[in-house]
């Protein structure tokens, strides 16, 4: 297919479909979408939208909702951009195409005996969106995807392409592991990976109190440590993941279909469509529904622990602390609830990380709890989400890139010690803004 072809859209040069996220809350109509398969037809595609004037941006399964991705210009498009193009056993790596959705991947690193040491709660997105956004599990030792490149190729403003790792183009590998698309796009990603081993997760009903009483204690005695606090009850639901000699012991078919997609998929949609149709009914599901919850252990290989269907749509915010801002924030977080009138009937997600060194990572250069809001699709959530981010903003929080914040460039920078140094990196490869786009103008700057 020729860079100028266009996919989902009314066919022909210059012409192109809507473009959706998946939460349905950001449409962009790109002048031209192109799904290059290799990196010579991705430079080709950059190099013709620079001809004509357009912006490019990259987009990947529309998991962010924020419109990072979003573009009247040029939209690369992920299709054909796919594929393992590598495995080195001996220096620990896999090679991929940077539009391999991460199902893709794992299930491949699977059939290889590797995995990856971390990842997120959903595999539906492709390699190069997940980490450009910074997308992370949670882990005591291990961090984001991105803390996991070792190497990258990137297709810059002109058309260049730029292989990058610790040893090569030291300082554009620094940036663009987590590039936010404004340094370019990667066309291909070098990830470490590891004879595959594993988890065994245990989940379990806490009360709040006990949660955050216990939260360093947790934190520190767990490989992951995570869990979701249902707002207008004092219950959470705790899981922790660690390391296995094994034998593995999946769910059982039925009762992880129960769990994982009749509860946590079918019920849940059911309940949360009553609960914006009557909101005064959502502090009552939310106590039935939390006290529904029992303990259960499985052993499994990671992906299948660390990852989960996600059926039901909603918006969301998170934020990064300070770890040592965890349980005071949760605390003002509750108290918000309780003394508003909001109706919460999705859980709150606590999460942590370790520092990494990567300039505009969630995590960069402090230990981290990442708390995330979350609102049903078509619920007004904005109130709710203002009132959240004035807590996490008090504590110096991050958001992350591709959820749902109103911070711009000038409060970012007082919160990311090394954002200069990403501006600066921005300058010298994207002087004209190729890349730009209003969410860019937004947390970047002009």
């Amino acid at each position: 297919m020729a860079v100028t072809d266009v996919i989902g859209g009314s066919g022909g040069r210059g012409s192109g479909g809507p473009w959706r996220n998946w939460a349905g809350n950001v449409t962009a109509r790109p002048a031209r979408t192109v799904a290059p398969a290799s990196t010579e037809e991705l430079a080709a595609a950059i190099r013709a939208a620079a001809t004509d004037g357009l912006p490019v941006k990259a987009a990947g399964t529309g998991h962010s909702f924020t419109p990072a991705a979003a573009t009247d210009g040029l939209l690369i498009r992920p299709e054909r951009l796919t594929g393992i193009r590598g495995i080195d056993r001996a220096a620990g790596t896999v090679t991929v195409a940077a539009g391999t959705p991460l199902k893709h991947l794992n299930q491949t690193l699977s059939a290889h005996g590797l995995s990856l040491t971390n990842m997120g709660d959903i595999m539906e997105q492709t390699v190069s969106g997940a980490t450009s956004t910074g997308t992370h599990g949670t882990g005591r030792d291990s961090a984001s995807i991105a803390a996991q490149i070792t190497a990258l190729e990137l297709v810059t403003a002109d058309g260049s392409v730029l292989r990058c790792s610790a040893e090569e183009n030291p300082e554009v590998f620094a940036g663009g592991r987590l590039g936010l698309g404004a340094l370019g796009v990667v066309s291909e990603l070098t990830l470490a990976v590891e004879p595959e081993f594993l988890l065994t997760a245990r989940e379990e009903p806490m009360p709040f109190d006990e949660v955050t009483g216990r939260f360093d204690e947790l934190v520190a005695e767990n490989e992951h440590f995570e869990f979701y606090w249902f707002p207008h009850t004092g219950n959470c639901n705790t899981k922790r993941n660690n390391r296995s000699q094994g034998p593995a012991a999946p769910p059982g078919r039925v009762s992880g279909w129960i769990e994982d997609e009749l509860l946590s998929n079918g019920v849940f949609q059911v309940a949360c469509a009553v609960g914006r149709a009557v909101p005064a009914a959502i502090p009552g599901i939310a106590k039935i529904s939390s006290r529904a919850l029992s303990a259960r252990a499985y052993t499994d290989i990671p992906y299948k622990v660390f990852t989960s269907p996600r059926r039901v749509r909603f918006v969301e915010m998170e934020y990064a602390l300070p770890r040592t801002a965890a349980v005071e924030a949760l605390g003002a977080l509750k108290a918000l609830v309780e003394r508003s009138d909001f109706k919460i009937s999705f859980p709150v997600e606590v999460r942590t990380a370790p520092a990494d060194d990567i300039a505009l990572s969630t995590a960069s250069g402090r230990d981290t709890v990442y708390v995330a809001v979350h609102m049903y699709r078509g619920t007004p959530h904005q109130e709710y989400f203002g009132a959240a981010e004035r807590i996490m903003t008090a504590h110096e929080g991050r958001p992350h890139w591709g959820k749902l914040h109103t911070r711009d460039a000038e409060y970012l920078a007082g919160v990311y010690p090394r954002f200069g140094e990403f501006t600066a990196l921005r300058d010298r490869l994207d002087p004209e803004r190729r890349f730009a786009n209003g969410y860019l103008r937004q947390v970047l700057g002009e």
